[in-house]
């Protein structure tokens, strides 16, 4: 489904992606874990060009692109088929809940409002913010904006959605609720990738670990093995680390 080749990505001469590869299969869950500093943010933001990769190979669908000299128009075709959650939520300030979910449908993809408020709605219900329709992210909670953030992630039906440390934002009580949406959304079968520090979400949703450091990955493989027998130094030290911390 997506497959990534010597991703390369520098910023003002320090290289933070080192010829990355990854590849993800239909229905996989991937977390991306490693220290701060390790590009995994980097890694997410290059696959949907929200950062322009130095270079690097990507398949999607079967069609291959060059990642250094890939055409506006060629990101476009692949922006359709993919959807990003925000660390942030990213929602618009001055548009109710019901319209941060439905503006990408109706201006980016021309759809008649009353279509692309069904779709809203449903989209909304799905993540537990069906009441909160006409609500303004000011009057939200922080959980309550990232899963309309979610809710709009998922509106235009996209084949895989990246995730950027969705609950980096949040104060602690209000993380399980949007991990539980995204669990319900690996249960369903969506396709994710992950940037996450919640060792235990991602050792319980992943299908998948990627772990970084230092613009390499050190080690991936299957969630199971990477947590009960990972076979890098390193990462057993960081596994350490991150269950001490919890």
């Amino acid at each position: 489904m997506l497959k990534i080749e010597s991703i390369k990505k520098s910023f003002n001469g320090l290289d933070v992606l080192k010829s990355i590869d990854l590849e993800v299969d239909k229905g996989d869950v991937i977390a991306i874990l490693g220290p701060s500093g390790s590009g995994k943010t980097t890694l997410l933001r290059c696959i949907n060009f929200l950062e322009s990769a130095d270079g690097g190979t990507m398949t999607f669908d079967e069609d291959t692109y060059d990642l250094g000299h890939v055409s506006k128009k060629e990101i476009a075709a692949i922006r359709k088929k993919t959807a990003f959650v925000f660390q942030n939520y990213n929602l618009f300030r001055n548009k109710t809940a019901l319209e941060n979910v439905t503006e990408g449908l109706i201006i980016g993809r021309k759809m008649p409002r009353d279509k692309a408020e069904e779709i809203g709605m449903k989209m909304l219900e799905k993540v537990g913010m069906a009441d909160r329709r006409d609500y303004y992210p000011h009057q939200l909670s922080g959980g309550q904006q990232q899963r309309v953030a979610i809710a709009r992630a998922l509106a235009p039906n996209p084949e895989i959605i990246y995730f950027d440390e969705p609950t980096s934002a949040l104060d602690p009580e209000l993380i399980g609720e949007v991990l539980t949406v995204i669990r319900n959304l690996a249960n369903e079968g969506m396709t994710m990738l992950i940037v996450t520090h919640e060792i235990n979400f991602a050792k319980n949703v992943a299908s998948k670990v990627l772990f970084m450091e230092n613009g390499y990955v050190l080690e991936s493989g299957d969630a199971k093995t990477f947590f009960e027998n990972p076979k890098e130094e390193r990462t057993k030290e960081f596994l350490r680390n991150v269950t001490r911390e919890e």
